[in-house]
């Protein structure tokens, strides 16, 4: 059977410019709130990633017509013939984000016939947030098994409280609202770049938000919402993603795009480190000049605008080969430092007590064959390995295509030398994630 590894090697001094895509996390809850409207919308700088080709198989499930054209980025759906609130068992297993037409299925069809959600193995974060407080806005619920039947008469307005910030749960709830006669206050909710790009979105449709301090976003229900046309956002995961594989590497690199003002204490970390970091005018675009003596610093992790979650693996990959000490504290998900064990097989020296790492700074890191369990695990994977000496091999590559546009031809692009490879093996890649994730003692993932 063929297995794609993507192969990668030691590769010193990354230097250049990139542009960079839309923002996963923004594009593929935009997608589902297309549900909400009936006709037709267009949405640019649309990354061509496996989520987003699986979120479009979602909604053509649903009766949605979808063109997507990967020279331009560019995504034109029609949504007037949905006519399904069912939706497929298998799709839903493939990403997390399919729990987020749940919203926008039952302000439409007043129904929602779904499985529980699959993607990355990071960590249990149960679908609770969302269904509790959609009970709360009247929606009577079933579960059986994993699936999750929702429907309701007709949505009511409610006060909702989050407990956790947590940004699937506002956003679902949100979409949700916009179609509810009344209004909804919801309090202690997400406010990430990529969930105020959805605000955008929905405003473009019509719908009546507001945000207020502090974290609470007042919606005043509408009875129609309509088709529109966007721009997603840049992805700051991508930029920084880029910005540590160039700092690992001792290079320079020009992110145009780079939307540094919802990067701020990710770039004021780099700083610590040593790097030198240029920001240009209005907050967008960065500029980096490596330190050939990296600093270790220590962070936690936590919601917006605190250090993100999805940059903690490949920031980790840097502190390897740093000078001195760093602590990292994972607060967001209970399973992702899985890593972990991939980069001590590359020589790192890490030591990890329940959700926290201790990691000291070693002078080199020598490259192996390594299994990435989720997205983010497998972008500090490729940081590492182009920083390794030999050559580096990673399986679990759905989880790089799920998560990136081709990110391997932008470091390459950068003097990378990093491709992906398909090699004949007697055994599926699936099955060597699922043995590494058992000798993790890792359990499947549920939203």
């Amino acid at each position: 059977m063929s297995n794609t590894h993507l192969i990668i090697e030691q590769s010193l001094e990354l230097s250049g410019q990139v542009n960079l895509t839309g923002a996963k996390n923004a594009v593929l809850v935009i997608m589902a709130s297309l549900i909400l409207t009936d006709g037709k919308s267009r949405l640019y700088n649309v990354p061509n990633s496996d989520d987003v080709h699986q979120m479009i198989a979602l909604l053509t499930q649903l009766g949605a017509q979808i063109s997507y054209c990967k020279e331009t980025n560019t995504l034109d759906v029609d949504t007037t013939m949905i006519n399904n609130y069912k939706v497929n068992r298998d799709i839903m297993k493939k990403m997390r984000a399919s729990i987020l037409v749940m919203g926008p299925l039952l302000a439409r069809f007043g129904n929602a016939d779904i499985a529980l959600p699959g993607g990355c193995v990071i960590g249990t974060r149960p679908i609770n947030y969302h269904l509790i407080n959609f009970m709360k806005m009247g929606v009577e619920i079933e579960t059986t098994d994993d699936m999750v039947r929702a429907k309701t008469l007709a949505l009511m307005p409610a006060k909702i409280v989050l407990e956790y910030p947590s940004v699937g749960a506002t956003e679902n709830i949100l979409m949700a609202a916009v179609l509810t006669k009344g209004t909804t206050r919801m309090v202690n909710v997400a406010l990430e770049p990529e969930v105020l790009d959805l605000i955008t979105v929905l405003k473009k449709m019509g719908a009546r938000i507001q945000v207020l301090p502090p974290a609470t976003l007042e919606i005043e229900g509408v009875s129609h919402l309509n088709p529109i046309e966007h721009s997603i956002i840049y992805d700051r995961l991508e930029a920084g993603s880029l910005l540590v594989a160039v700092a690992i590497t001792g290079g320079q690199i020009y992110l145009p795009q780079a939307p540094a003002d919802s990067m701020d204490i990710f770039l004021m970390k780099l700083q610590e480190m040593g790097h030198k970091i240029e920001i240009g005018a209005n907050g967008v675009g960065v500029r980096l000049q490596a330190t050939q003596s990296p600093r270790a610093v220590s962070f936690k992790t936590n919601p917006y605008p605190g250090f993100p979650t999805d940059l903690q693996a490949p920031m980790m990959a840097a502190q390897c080969l740093a000078e001195g000490v760093s602590v990292i504290e994972e607060t967001v998900f209970e399973n992702r430092l899985v890593h972990i064990r991939e980069l001590q097989k590359m020589g790192a020296q890490i030591q990890i007590e329940h959700n926290k790492a201790t990691v000291t700074g070693v002078d080199e890191l020598y490259g192996a064959h390594v299994i990435a369990t989720d997205i983010r695990a497998s972008c500090g994977l490729v940081v590492a390995g182009l920083a390794a000496k030999g050559t580096t091999v990673m399986s679990g590559i759905h989880h790089w295509t799920r998560g990136y546009d081709a990110l391997e031809k932008k470091l390459a692009q950068l003097g990378a030398v990093i491709r992906l490879e398909t090699v004949e093996s007697d055994k599926p890649c699936d099955d060597q994630d699922m043995l590494g994730c058992r000798q993790a003692g890792i359990l499947v993932d549920r939203l």
